[in-house]
C-alpha cells in the first residue's frame, strides 16, 4: 500500500477502528476517520474532496443498524476504491457492489494491508 494513501475508516466499534487506524497508520497511510455513522462518512468524503482528495476507504457494512450503502454508493460515483469489513458470517448485502473485496471480522493486519493493496491498480 503506497504510504501517501488517504483512507477513509467507516466503523462504529471502537475498537475494530481503533486497529485499523494503527495498522494504516503504521503502513504510512494518513487515515480519515473513524466515522460512525453513515452522516459522518458522507460529510468526511465531501470534506476531503476539497483536501487532497481520498485514496481508498474501509466501510463496516453494519453502522450500528445502519447500512453503509450510500457511502459506498457515493464513493464508486467518486471513484475511490473500497472495501467491506462485516463481523456477520455468510454473504452480506453489498448493494449493487457485489465486486468490493470484503473482510471479515476477526482480520490479521496482513489481510487487511493486503486487501487494500489489491486496491491500488483502481486508484491509479
Amino acid at each position: 500500500m503506497p504510504g501517501a494513501w488517504r483512507v477513509l475508516v467507516v466503523e462504529d466499534e471502537a475498537i475494530v477502528a481503533m486497529l485499523i487506524e494503527d495498522e494504516l497508520l503504521e503502513a504510512g497511510a494518513e487515515v480519515i476517520g473513524p466515522a460512525i455513522s453513515v452522516g459522518e462518512a458522507l460529510q468526511r468524503i465531501e470534506a476531503a474532496r476539497g483536501d487532497g482528495g481520498l485514496s481508498a476507504a474501509v466501510l463496516d457494512i453494519n453502522l450500528a443498524g445502519e447500512a453503509v450503502m450510500p457511502v459506498a454508493d457515493r464513493l464508486a460515483m467518486l471513484g475511490v476504491p473500497f472495501l467491506f469489513v462485516t463481523g456477520y458470517d455468510g454473504a452480506c448485502a453489498r448493494g449493487g457492489h457485489a465486486a468490493a473485496p470484503m473482510l471479515h471480522k476477526p482480520f490479521n493486519p496482513e489481510e487487511l494491508l493486503a486487501a487494500l493493496g489489491m486496491l491500488a491498480p483502481a486508484s491509479g
